[in-house]
């Protein structure tokens, strides 16, 4: 007898699109549920900020929970964390064309009581962002380097959570869904460093190897 046929996987292009999907699909629900334009903009760029920062946590702690915390969960996290990526600048490029929209058909809303230097973390952000999914690809660890490619990555997640950080920091007073998203970054890279400080741990224990 045949064996009846796996059901195919959720990973890696599947993954992406799934999720870049559900991104648009918050994203357009939330423009439906308002009915005039300026409050339609400003909900749908709160959703994708939200779904983005979900996305960046899952990618940033894949392989800090699957070293501290393994199991087939946090494993397959850790390996699809390339496309889980992928996703999250999907979302935050859906995210900055409807900042662009509130720009360009309400400049004197998006602009009132904000300055041009108050923009400077999220432009570094998206910076960051563009570098790290152009490079998100095999042609870009032969081109640059396995080290430099690392080095790059490494730092580009932790200016992007950094930007989170102080973007929640600055919106305490605000109440809402702010402090809960800064408990959740500021608990993140505290994870983060404490993985990264038991991994070290791990290779200081280890015993030298004897010379030849």
């Amino acid at each position: 007898m045949n064996r009846p046929a796996e059901p195919a996987r959720l990973h890696g292009w599947r993954l992406f699109s799934l999720l870049s999907l559900l991104v648009l699909i918050a994203a357009a629900l939330a423009l439906w549920a308002q009915p005039q334009w300026v409050e339609a903009l400003r909900s749908s760029i709160r959703v994708t900020a939200r779904t983005s920062f979900a996305l960046f946590l899952a990618t940033f702690l894949a392989s800090s929970l699957a070293a501290l915390v393994p199991s087939d969960l946090t494993r397959g996290l850790l390996r699809e964390r390339r496309f889980l990526g992928l996703a999250f600048a999907f979302s935050h490029a859906v995210h900055a064309v409807l900042i662009i929209l509130y720009v360009k058909f309400f400049p004197e809303t998006f602009w009132h009581g904000r300055s041009a230097a108050a923009n400077i973390p999220g432009s570094v952000g998206y910076l960051f962002i563009i570098l790290l999914t152009i490079t998100s690809f095999s042609y870009a660890v032969k081109l640059l380097g396995a080290r430099l490619w690392k080095g790059l990555h490494s730092t580009g997640t932790w200016v992007i959570a950094g930007v989170f950080f102080l973007s929640f920091y600055k919106r305490l007073p605000m109440g809402s869904w702010y402090p809960l998203g800064f408990g959740l970054i500021f608990s993140a890279i505290v994870f983060k460093l404490i993985a990264k400080l038991a991994a070290h741990l791990r290779r200081s224990a280890r015993p030298a190897l004897p010379n030849a």
